[in-house]
């Protein structure tokens, strides 16, 4: 029996390569996407060893490419993009054009064609969801005002690389030039059927699809066979996928997407993700793997300049016009910063749009090796740039700090500024946050007659609630003399309910220095959160999971250990 076939050696050698490159890259404190395209690097023909056999990785990276564009279908939330739709939408288009017109004046510095240029600049002007995603979550900013921006951001960047999939193919011919002389109606028609086809395909999914992959998902779910139902998830994914490709002629990225946005609507949509999650990021690995053989390391040598300006562009072209665009529209420049950490890499979508594109014709081998190399330079850069904006805050924040303790100190000598305006509240509840949490805790407090007095900064929640009648305070709850404004000395308790024990953990603080006796609840996420948050005065912390457990065993008579 043959033991070295090249499926088998190309997927343990690939596994195991990014395993280890993986394991090392997070040690160092650089995402395990690094390590991951290094393992293809290793593997490729550009660098001595093993060779892998590249046919079969790219045939992998087809079903990984399946199995990510079903997973960011399956956590796309139209609800989440709407809610920040007034600066996500302007600000990702703004900025996807800024990256591209750049990355057309490059290639046109370096010779190519308008066609390569322009597939060039759409593959540096979008972000990784798997990197953008890793940064908030590790700072707790996921339900955030910030956080959601980012995430709406990356969400219509998406669907404009998905679009751009879809049409590309289309229009390839006219952006090499094979359209001189043809009418204008005779170029319109490729694009008007395969719009035609999408078109189609979206109907079938909306009419048919969402009646028939809930109600299939929800059949096998009451089998109560586990297996059954983990095998009806990747059938669905990559039934739709290869199906919507044979009989609508769309990529399997686009029938996987619409796959999993469909699924996202049923209540079963969290149990499908979680089942999928393994082999779904044993694929994606293998997407990289396969994208890394493709990496020429000689390009550091042979094309320093060229790279130097891609990787410019990522770092600092589209993060700069991020940051104008959103300061433009009134953020306050944290926010700002943020979105533009989180766009400062390029990722998955980049590599799907430089392989088509080199597949087409339309794209130079050599840029994209440019676009790969600077993928993994600046996904190496990236937490770089998240630590220089968490060092940026909190001078901010000791220097704030530091001016309030001066004024108090010589008030005569103050700039003078306006007060916030002291409730007249007392033996009121103060809420901080107004989130899922929040939100909920309001709500009961309401319907209770409670007096309430809620500290938020997002202005879409804070209408909302004036709207209702509560009161509210506009900030940050950390923020100096805030607290002081809500009369936390006369409250008959503080609930900080906002995700960020960080932040949670210097409201608690100044909250205990001002009153001895206040009672205070606060929420975590972790047990060193609680640790944290009981260290500058929290009374009570709660963490979800365990009240969950804690619900579980009530309901069967059982005791939950102390």
């Amino acid at each position: 029996m043959e033991h070295n076939t090249p499926l088998i050696s190309t997927v343990v050698v690939g596994l195991v390569l990014a395993f280890i490159l993986g394991l090392i890259a997070q040690r160092i404190r650089v995402s395990p996407l690094v390590g991951y395209l290094l393992a293809g690097v290793f593997m490729g023909p550009f660098t001595p060893g093993y060779v892998a056999d590249q046919n079969i990785a790219n045939e992998l990276a087809e079903i990984g490419i399946i199995l990510l564009m079903f997973g960011v279908g399956l956590h796309f939330s139209l609800k989440d993009l709407l809610s920040v739709k007034n600066i996500a939408i302007p600000g990702a288009i703004v900025q996807i054009a800024v990256a591209t017109l750049l990355g057309i004046g490059l290639g046109e510095a370096l010779g190519w064609s308008f066609g390569g240029g322009l597939v060039f600049g759409l593959a540096l002007s979008v972000a990784s969801t798997v990197v953008l995603l890793r940064a908030l979550q590790e700072r707790r900013l996921v339900d955030s005002e910030r956080g959601r921006i980012a995430i709406g951001w990356l969400i219509v960047e998406d669907l404009a690389m998905v679009l751009t999939l879809v049409l590309l193919p289309a229009i390839a011919g006219l952006l090499k030039g094979e359209g001189n002389g043809a009418s204008m109606s005779s170029l319109a028609m490729p694009v008007l059927i395969t719009l035609g086809k999408v078109a189609g395909f979206v109907i079938f999914m909306l009419v048919v699809g969402r009646r028939v992959i809930p109600m299939l998902l929800h059949y096998v779910a009451h089998t109560g066979s586990r297996e059954l139902f983990r095998l009806a998830v990747f059938a669905i994914s990559l039934g739709v996928a290869f199906g919507a490709a044979l009989v609508f002629d769309v990529s399997f990225a686009l029938g996987a997407f619409f796959a999993g946005m469909i699924l996202s609507e049923s209540e079963l949509s969290q149990r499908a993700a979680n089942e999928t999650l393994p082999l779904r990021d044993a694929f994606a690995v293998l997407f990289f793997v396969s994208v890394g053989m493709l990496v020429d390391p000689a390009i550091i040598l042979r094309e320093p300049l060229p790279l130097l300006a891609t990787v410019f562009i990522i770092l600092f072209g589209k993060s700069a016009a991020a940051f104008g665009i959103v300061r433009l529209f009134g953020y306050p420049t944290s926010t700002a910063l943020t979105i533009s950490a989180s766009l400062a890499q390029i990722g998955e979508f980049s590599f799907i749009l430089v392989s088509l594109g080199v597949g087409l014709g339309l794209l130079p081998d050599r840029g994209r090796d440019l676009v790969l190399a600077g993928a993994i330079v600046s996904i190496m850069l990236n937490p770089l740039f998240f630590a220089l904006l968490d060092r940026f805050l909190a001078d901010k924040d000791a220097k704030a700090a530091a001016a309030s303790e001066a004024a108090a100190v010589d008030k005569e000598k103050a700039v003078p500024r306006v007060p916030l305006p002291e409730t007249q509240l007392k033996d009121h509840v103060v809420l901080v946050g107004h989130g899922r949490v929040g939100s909920v805790v309001s709500r009961a407090l309401r319907l209770n007659n409670t007096p309430l007095l809620v500290i938020e900064d997002t202005p879409g929640v804070v209408e909302r609630l004036q709207s209702l009648g509560v009161e509210v305070i506009t900030g940050n709850a950390a923020a100096p003399d805030m607290l002081q404004a809500a009369n936390v000395m006369g409250a008959k308790g503080l609930l900080v309910a906002i995700p960020d024990a960080f932040e949670g953990g210097q409201i608690v603080a100044k909250a205990r220095a001002l009153s001895p006796t206040l009672p205070i609840i606060a929420r975590a996420h972790s047990e060193e959160e609680i640790a944290h948050l009981k260290h500058h005065g929290a009374n009570v912390v709660i963490m979800g999971e365990q009240e969950i457990a804690k619900a579980m065993l009530l309901q069967i008579g059982a005791t939950a250990p102390v």
